[in-house]
């Protein structure tokens, strides 16, 4: 079934619009005819499967026949990943949705190539979110993740955000597998974390003073395995990795 996403405040009633760019998608890619359904996302956790109402040649009317409410994953987990060379930042922000991320943080770290004024990373954090929504229609993903205007990492730290679990991406000697974390959390709360943050470094990896910073702010350092991975495949298998231990659950 064809997916769109509308935002919350258009999903309230019994008829919707898709118009725009979805709307070009929908009657002009897919030429949908009245009578097809479809699913429309809100990216806020309600999928709703809707027929497609006789309408105008540039914007599509439908009609919702269910709204099915999808509860938010049981942790949310946070990608804190520095910005990488060309448009690579597109494609984590693609399989960070496929694997459920809550949110994305782009980081502007002293080894990040990019260099963005206000108004220039405003627009790529707009540019970036859409690349989330277009993920979520391919997925099916009922949450939409908020994909944050970049930030140093000095930045980032300076405001003190909390989680259950704060873990980053290491080369260093005293990185431990992500399951030792896991493991001592649940031995000290009794319960699964519920929030979930992990740092994945450019090319290069952060700086020492970066690294050290992080650190003491509370941050693990965490293996992902024994080769030096690019940027985009260490978000793909760090996420991974920590999906699977939170499914996993205790032993």
């Amino acid at each position: 079934m064809h997916r769109f996403y509308l935002p919350p405040e258009k999903c309230s009633g019994n008829l919707l619009t898709l118009d725009h760019r979805e709307a070009h998608h929908a009657l002009t890619v897919l030429r949908l005819r009245a009578g097809e359904r479809l699913m429309v996302l809100d990216g806020a956790g309600t999928e709703l499967l809707c027929e497609a109402q006789p309408g105008e040649r540039d914007r599509l009317t439908l009609r919702v026949a269910q709204r099915n409410l999808i509860p938010p994953p049981p942790c949310l987990i946070t990608l804190i990943q520095a910005i990488p060379k060309g448009k690579l930042i597109e494609s984590i922000i693609q399989k960070a949705t496929e694997l459920g991320v809550h949110r994305v943080v782009p980081l502007i770290s002293d080894r990040v190539a990019t260099h963005l004024d206000d108004d220039s990373a405003a627009a790529k954090a707009e540019k970036w979110q859409h690349t989330a929504i277009e993920a979520i229609k391919q997925c099916g993903s009922a949450w939409l993740p908020r994909i944050e205007i970049p930030v140093t990492p000095r930045e980032y730290l300076a405001s003190g955000e909390k989680f259950d679990l704060a873990l980053i991406g290491s080369l260093q000697g005293d990185a431990r597998h992500p399951r030792a974390y896991f493991q001592t959390f649940r031995q000290e709360r009794q319960r699964e974390p519920q929030s979930l943050s992990v740092w994945i470094g450019p090319e290069g990896d952060f700086t020492p003073a970066e690294m050290n910073a992080a650190k003491s702010a509370g941050v693990l350092p965490i293996t992902l395995g024994r080769l030096v991975l690019r940027s985009e495949t260490a978000a793909t298998y760090a996420l991974s990795v920590l999906n699977y231990e939170l499914q996993a659950g205790p032993d």
